[in-house]
C-alpha cells in the first residue's frame, strides 16, 4: 500500500466520520422548553432529557400534522381530531420496538402495537373541531384512529386503545 493510498483512505474516512457526525446532530431531539405534554420512553434512539423523550406543545406541532374526520363512541356524530402522527412521534424519539404501552393521567394503558401507527393514520389529537383538547375534555393527547377510513377497526379491541389524557409512552 503506497502512502498516497494511505492518505486517500484517511481522509474518506474522516469525511465519512463528518457526515455521520452531521446526520446524528440533525436527528437530535431538542430539549423541551414549554411544559413537557408526552413522555417516550424505553427503547429510544434519540432520548433529550436523561433516557428519554419529552415533547412539550411546540415540539409535538412540529411533528408531521394529520386531520381525521371520524365517529368515535365517545362523542356525538363525527368530530374533527387533529394532531401528530403516531408514526411521527415514534420516529422523532427514534422508537425501535415491537409494541408501545400508552399511559393515561389516571395510569390506564393499553398495548398498541408499533404496526398499528405504521398501518394507519393513527394520531395522537391534541385538537376537536378545531378546539385544543383540555384534560376536562380527554386531552391534552387523545389516541384516535380513523374508525370511518377503516370500519375494521369498530371494535372493542382498538378501542380500548384509543386512550385519552395521554401522559407517558413506553417502548417495548
Amino acid at each position: 500500500m503506497t502512502c498516497r493510498s494511505v492518505i486517500l483512505k484517511v481522509r474518506a474516512f474522516i469525511v465519512l466520520a463528518g457526515f455521520a457526525l452531521l446526520s446524528a446532530q440533525a436527528i437530535a431531539l431538542e430539549a423541551p422548553e414549554g411544559p413537557v405534554l408526552l413522555v417516550v420512553s424505553g427503547k429510544v434512539g434519540h432520548p433529550n432529557v436523561g433516557n428519554e423523550a419529552h415533547f412539550d406543545k411546540a415540539m409535538l406541532e412540529t411533528l408531521e400534522q394529520h386531520e381525521t374526520i371520524t365517529r368515535t363512541p365517545w362523542y356525538d356524530g363525527a368530530v374533527r381530531f387533529s394532531g401528530p402522527l403516531g408514526r411521527a412521534i415514534l420516529e422523532a424519539a427514534g422508537a425501535e420496538g415491537v409494541n408501545t404501552r400508552v399511559v393515561a393521567l389516571n395510569e390506564y394503558a393499553a398495548t398498541i402495537p408499533v404496526s398499528d401507527f405504521e398501518n394507519y393514520d393513527v394520531i395522537l389529537a391534541m385538537q376537536a373541531n378545531g378546539k385544543a383538547l383540555r384534560i376536562r375534555d380527554q386531552g391534552p393527547l387523545f389516541v384516535i384512529y380513523p374508525f370511518d377510513e377503516h370500519p375494521e377497526l369498530l371494535n372493542e379491541e382498538i378501542f380500548s386503545r384509543s386512550v385519552w389524557q395521554v401522559m407517558r409512552i413506553e417502548v417495548e
